[in-house]
């Protein structure tokens, strides 16, 4: 998913650099909602690795 995040963020920095901006925001919107999805996964496999020890 991290994967994702990253491609969609370059998609998002060329089409701003090529001026499109309407592809640049989508991409950037896309790729913001996808490492935050990662970073709740994240959270919660460490949490229930956690409390799996113990």
């Amino acid at each position: 998913m991290l994967y994702y995040a990253l491609i969609f963020l370059v998609v998002a920095i060329i089409a701003g650099v090529l001026g499109f901006g309407g592809i640049a925001g989508t991409s950037a919107g896309i790729a913001q909602i996808l490492f935050f999805l990662f970073l709740i996964f994240l959270v919660v496999s460490l949490v229930m690795g956690l409390f799996r020890r113990t």
